[in-house]
């Protein structure tokens, strides 16, 4: 497991002051993996069970100290039953079985998503990873289960409207600050990468708003093949980009 985010691997710069480095990963690429092989999607998915293992282990030791995961979306639900039943089997295995290990390397494990819906075992799952890794602090893990972005903005904007129907919070109070402190994400470090594998470039309705100023890196590789030396190769990418917020480039005159 990750040993923590003061240690830096050889050749990897430190986020500048020890500021926390956030990194989202869309996990892309499991059934082409199996596919390619003449092997059931459920081979795949396996496969990048064990591709997260390897990421998760690396990412502290490359100055990853938030990562967040993308598990299973809201529009996953349309894949065959079969494949579905498989995939929640599948993360009831991965919390199961590593959970002992998370917890003894201080790693705190956080599932967000919409929780209705949910065999009751994969909830139980839940609040058990929950509850034993929440004191932790070493490093930060969170999975993104039965998570669309666009449902979760909308849940938040519900949220809102309801404070100020009770009238414990006004309109004018509303700012992308507080706005974002009722998302499921609320309380995380602003994301700063968001890496995509499997060679396709979009977002996938993940960390919409999360997302306003990361950066991006679409890696030409499937979630199975990943690990640790692909996680810095999306890092090595990231720290050569200047990252301005907005702001013009330093030394730049207006015209």
């Amino acid at each position: 497991m990750p040993s923590g985010p003061d240690h830096i691997a050889e050749g990897k710069a430190a986020p500048a002051g020890g500021a926390p480095l956030h990194v989202a990963i869309i996990m892309d690429g499991n059934g082409r993996w199996a596919k390619a092989r003449h092997q059931m999607r459920t081979f795949g998915h396996k496969a990048g069970v064990d591709a997260l293992k390897k990421t998760i282990t690396a990412a502290g030791d490359l100055g990853v100290t938030h990562m967040t995961v993308f598990a299973f979306s809201t529009e996953n639900w349309r894949r065959p039953a079969a494949e579905v039943s498989d995939l929640m089997g599948l993360l009831k295995a991965f919390i199961k079985s590593d959970l002992d290990r998370l917890e003894r390397a201080g790693v705190c494990v956080r599932i967000i998503g919409q929780q209705a819906g949910l065999p009751a075992d994969i909830l139980s799952c839940i609040h058990d990873a929950h509850e034993r890794t929440k004191h932790n602090s070493r490093f930060f893990l969170q999975v993104a289960l039965n998570y669309g972005a666009q449902a979760d903005i909308v849940e938040a904007a519900k949220t809102f409207a309801a404070q100020v129907q009770s009238g414990a919070a006004r309109v004018d109070d509303l700012t992308p600050e507080n706005f974002g402190g009722l998302l499921s994400t609320h309380g995380l470090p602003t994301l700063d990468l968001v890496v995509r594998t499997s060679g396709e470039h979009r977002l996938s309705n993940f960390l919409l708003w999360e997302a306003a100023y990361a950066e991006f890196v679409f890696q030409d590789i499937l979630w199975p093949d990943y690990d640790g030396d692909a996680l810095k190769a999306a890092l090595d990418i990231y720290y050569r980009r200047e990252r301005r917020f907005g702001a013009v480039e330093a030394g730049h005159v207006p015209a």
